[in-house]
C-alpha cells in the first residue's frame, strides 16, 4: 500500500476524533470526506484539478446551506440539486462527491449558515495538505508496507547422492 492511502486513514479518523470529542466541530467529519479521499488518489490529476474539485465541493455547500437557510423542503432541494449540477457541467468538476456535499445540509440542518461550508473547506484543504505531504513521503523515500514482505526461497534441485 501506499503513504497516501495511510495518510488518508490516519486523516480520516483525526478529522473523526476531532468532530466527536470537541464541542461545535461536529460537522468537520462528512461522509463524503472519504469519496473524496478516494477519488483523489484514483485518478492522476493535476495539483490545479484537485483544487478546482475542492473549491467546487465548497461553492455546492454553500448553495445547499443557502437553500436550506431561505426554506428547508423539497422546493429547495431541487433546486440545490438543478443548481449544483449546471455548476458541475459548466465548470467540468468531474467529482459525483461535489453534488453530495451540497445535500449535507439537508440532513444535518445546522443551526448556522455558514458551518457546513466552512466545514468542507476546512477538511478538504487539509485532506489536499495531507496528500501532498504523503505524495512527498513516496516521493523521497518509496513506497512503505506495513507488513514486510516475504523473501522468495529458491528451491534447490535435489542432487543424486552416489
Amino acid at each position: 500500500m501506499h503513504v497516501r492511502t495511510y495518510a488518508i486513514c490516519l486523516y480520516i479518523i483525526f478529522i473523526y476524533w476531532i468532530s466527536s470529542h470537541i464541542p461545535h466541530m461536529q460537522s468537520l467529519f462528512f461522509p463524503t470526506l472519504g469519496a473524496f479521499s478516494l477519488l483523489f488518489i484514483s485518478r492522476p490529476f493535476e495539483k490545479a484539478e484537485v483544487r478546482k474539485i475542492a473549491f467546487g465541493a465548497v461553492i455546492s455547500s454553500i448553495v445547499g446551506s443557502v437553500s436550506v437557510y431561505i426554506h428547508p423542503g423539497v422546493i429547495s432541494l431541487l433546486l440545490t440539486l438543478v443548481i449544483v449540477i449546471s455548476f458541475i457541467n459548466t465548470f467540468k468538476w468531474n467529482a459525483p462527491p461535489i453534488l453530495a456535499v451540497s445535500l449535507i445540509p439537508f440532513f444535518t440542518q445546522p443551526p448556522l449558515l455558514w458551518v457546513i461550508p466552512i466545514s468542507v473547506c476546512v477538511a478538504l484543504i487539509g485532506l489536499m495538505l495531507t496528500l501532498s505531504a504523503a505524495a512527498y513521503i513516496e516521493k523521497r523515500f518509496g513506497t512503505l508496507s506495513l507488513l514486510p514482505k516475504r523473501a522468495k526461497r529458491k528451491r534447490l534441485k535435489p542432487t543424486s547422492s552416489g
